[in-house]
């Protein structure tokens, strides 16, 4: 009855996308340097090499240039802190000072192009220096591998800044060293702590001061392994850094304190590395509310703000957003320490029943699986437990036993179980000796199991034994001082296990070359302008997405003969290249049964068409499609990560609704499905109130389409919107009833 292009679904829907025939791929490279092919269909990079940073972070000879020991001099401090590091370190420190002969009695050379001469290479160099650009080329010629930058004055100055930064990037990249800032500071060379063990955290920040936090843990006993503060990153940046730390043994997560990303397509690279080998991620990216609402000429770009395609982008990648830095460091301790899950169930054990029944209304909330325990297991808890306190889960011992065993058998007992992969004991606030005993028990019980063990110490004091020794004197339990960080702390493990558990890089599978689609494409495409509606289902119909059956007419008699091939009852409606939104100006007509309501209507469309002063290419005469659930799949240009692929809650209150889920290509199967289940109203696709379901096989095919067309097409389009997009009940497909395309 409809008219239509779409067939019966393979299994997977990827072989429905990727077409025959295929051509020589364009070859704009963004961001990231490439190797030669290897790139998608829309020029970026699919692989980023892993920069070799072993010489920075532990380097044999390292300069300062500038360096200083006269007493007062800010270069003094840096210089007396660079030679304890490099100490530490095994570095031979070599000053360079254009009068001074020895500098805290380390002989100096005079200038940066004797370093050549010393005979062995220079890994690192240290500028202490107001300008850092004219020192660069030198440093390349005496072959230095790394450079530092703490000068400030580049881009966080302005645009006369920036450019000075841009002058300084263009050096590097001509000198062939990698250089760390301007506007950085000494994090790197900090002293860490040695004789902690266990798998560590690296961090990086963008600003030195807000990776204080997690630096500090250090003295709670958590491990920390690198430092890199990348500033302005004019050369090194966050993802340099990302890919390197996820190669190193030692790590066992990553935090990241990020105000702008250099490069979207680095960024997720490096992510990507990092899923790969199943390292966490923690990152808070500020700016959040700096995008607001842009101006576009579609639905699905008033839709899509900046801080939404990052969130989106970084849960792609299993990049575990947080807040505050205090979520940051508590998520990043416990992901580098933990072990992986055993379960997804949640047990909550509490010596009172309100606090294990707060508590576990707010885990719930977030999402946590609270499972009841199973009648065995609550008969063998109330063995220890009196009967009449529930150990259903949340488990209430009505006091942790101090004077026997049972305490330590009751947690052992929890763990136990098969459906148990997480037990958590929030305890509000000391009450020795019962909140000391059950510390020891809890710590004597994670050392002997696989199982995560987390407790929530909410004392405001935070100096009693229980907490400061037996707790944090323990790399097998992890300690919380929130309710909200122990919850989202767990959410994060385990949602990062589920995600790294089943994770393929969709870079190994995302085109490389155009579809044959592409050339028919191309061909409709005119630069700089908005396609009509007629135009912009053609280029639909380009990548196989299904549209009504239609004709675009300019007369009264040819619409009578379009709706007599259509097959009434049909709908009106005008078409023309400025026409952005229709129904608004009364230019959608439905339901038409008749030739003379035919006629009726195109003189009623052409006269309102003319008072509103808007050109037309005609009258489209469409075919009437059967109701389904109406979506809206579009396509629109993020400035760092390029195009994205936007779906969502269609039809006119579509910006009221504003229910929708981003992602930025490339994804597959896996990830289309999941923008839907992120909907609040996915419900709909289902079927409700009798509904039937919808057709959520052929709305994913059109999702990974409409992907398909914004890589090949990345140069050239600039916005896409289909709205409505019609999902019609199970196996009849999905039909995109109006469309508009914006041409770049």
């Amino acid at each position: 009855m409809l008219g239509s292009t779409h067939g019966t679904f393979t299994t997977d829907l990827r072989a429905r996308v990727v077409a025959c025939g295929e051509e020589p791929a364009r070859t704009a490279v963004h961001g990231v340097t490439a190797v030669e092919g290897d790139t998608d269909v829309s020029g970026r990079p699919l692989h980023a090499p892993v920069p070799e940073l072993d010489r920075f972070f532990r380097p044999e000879v390292v300069a300062v240039v500038g360096a200083s020991d006269t007493e007062g001099r800010p270069n003094t401090g840096i210089t007396r802190q660079l030679i304890d590091w490099a100490g530490r370190v095994g570095a031979r420190v070599v000053p360079v000072h254009p009068t001074r002969t020895s500098v805290f009695g380390i002989d100096c050379v005079a200038s940066v192009t004797e370093l050549g001469a010393l005979g062995v290479g220079v890994d690192l160099a240290v500028l202490l220096v107001a300008d850092p650009l004219p020192v660069i080329e030198q440093l390349a010629e005496a072959k230095v591998r790394f450079a530092v930058a703490f000068a400030s004055g580049f881009a966080e100055t302005g645009e006369a800044g920036a450019a000075a930064q841009e002058r300084l990037a263009a050096a590097v990249g001509r000198s062939g060293l990698r250089l760390l800032g301007p506007n950085t500071n000494l994090n790197a060379f900090e002293r860490f702590r040695e004789d902690l063990e266990g798998p560590a955290i690296a961090l990086i920040t963008q600003s030195g001061h807000q990776g204080r936090p997690v630096f500090t843990m250090q003295e709670l006993g958590v491990r920390l392994s690198h430092w890199a503060p990348t500033g302005n990153e004019a050369d090194l940046e966050t993802a340099d850094f990302l890919s390197y730390f996820a190669h190193r043994p030692e790590v066992g997560a990553i935090a990241c304190y990020v105000e702008g990303l250099k490069d979207g397509r680095s960024f997720l690279l490096a992510a990507d590395q990092a899923a790969r080998r199943g390292v966490p991620v923690v990152a808070v990216k500020v700016g959040r509310t700096e995008a607001g609402a842009r101006m576009a000429a579609s639905h699905t770009g008033k839709l899509t703000g900046a801080d939404q395609v990052v969130d989106a982008a970084m849960r792609q990648f299993g990049v575990i957003r947080v807040d505050g830095l205090d979520q940051l460091q508590d998520t990043a301790a416990l992901l580098a320490r933990a072990r992986r899950p055993l379960a997804d169930g949640v047990v909550v054990y509490s010596i009172s029943g309100g606090t294990g029944a707060h508590f576990s209304d707010l885990a719930t909330a977030a999402g946590l699986s609270l499972p009841t325990l199973s009648e065995e297991k609550q008969d063998e808890l109330h063995q220890w437990i009196p009967p009449y306190l529930s150990v259903a889960n949340p488990v209430d011992n009505g006091g942790h036993p101090v004077g026997d065993w049972r305490g330590r058998k009751i947690i052992d007992a929890i763990l136990a179980d098969p459906e148990v992969g997480v037990l958590i004991c929030p305890i509000t606030g000391p009450f020795p000796p019962m909140s000391d005993k059950l510390a020891q028990d809890l710590v004597d019980a994670a050392e002997a199991s696989d199982k995560l063990v987390c407790v929530v110490w909410g004392s405001p004091v935070g100096t009693e034994d229980a907490y400061r020794t037996t707790l944090l004197g323990s790399s097998r339990v992890a300690t919380f001082r929130t309710f909200g960080n122990c919850i989202g702390a767990v959410k994060a493990y385990l949602d990062h296990h589920r995600f790294t558990t089943g994770y393929r890089s969709p870079f190994d599978e995302a085109p490389r070359t155009p579809s044959p689609s592409f050339r028919k494409a191309q061909a409709l495409m005119r630069p700089g302008h908005r396609l009509s509606e007629h135009a912009a289902k053609q280029l639909l119909r380009a990548y196989g997405i299904r549209v009504p059956r239609e004709q675009l007419v300019t007369s009264a008699a040819a619409a009578v003969r379009a709706a007599g091939l259509v097959g009434y009852p049909v709908v009106m409606k005008a078409s023309g290249a400025q026409l952005a939104h229709k129904t608004e100006l009364g230019l959608v007509k439905v339901g038409l049964t008749s030739a003379s309501q035919i006629r009726d209507t195109y003189r009623e469309l052409t006269d309102i068409a003319r008072f509103e002063g808007i050109d037309l290419d005609g009258i489209l005469v469409c075919q009437m499609v059967p109701r389904g659930v109406e979506m809206v799949v579009g396509v629109t240009r993020d400035p760092l990560f390029g195009p994205t692929v936007t779906v969502g809650l269609g039809g006119v209150l579509v910006e009221v609704l504003n229910d929708a889920a981003v992602r930025v290509p490339p994804f597959g199967e896996r990830e289309a499905r999941d923008m839907l289940d992120e909907l609040r109203g996915r419900a709909l696709l289902d079927g409700v109130r009798g509904a039937p379901a919808a057709d959520v096989d052929a709305l994913v095919e059109v999702v990974l389409r409409v992907q398909r067309m914004a890589l090949e097409l990345d140069g050239e389009l600039a916005e896409l919107d289909i709205n409505p997009l019609m999902v019609l009940p199970r196996g009849q497909g999905a039909v995109a009833l109006d469309a508009l395309a914006v041409c770049r």
